[in-house]
């Protein structure tokens, strides 16, 4: 299991286009992914759960990764997240 905090840096955050695209990535993946915020909770393959965690350019977040290929899961969520792709 991996733990990161992120400070995201996507123009206007998780936003219906980009928490779709993040959805896209996580899905492609086996493992569980966990975000959270401010003690709010959702699953990284939930859309709206992901939406209702109202995350903003600029907001810390916490990725929880679980499963054979985390390593991979969190990399490529790291440069999402950062704006790096």
């Amino acid at each position: 299991m991996l733990m990161k905090n992120f400070i995201v840096q996507l123009p206007r955050g998780l936003q219906a286009r980009h928490t779709a695209l993040f959805v896209r990535k996580v899905s492609s993946f086996k493992s569980e992914v966990i975000l959270s915020k401010s003690g709010k909770v959702a699953n990284g393959k939930d859309i709206m759960k992901i939406m209702d965690l109202v995350i903003k350019e600029g907001d810390e977040i916490t990725l929880v990764v679980h499963g054979f290929d985390e390593q991979a899961v969190m990399e490529t969520l790291k440069k999402y997240l950062s704006n790096l792709t």
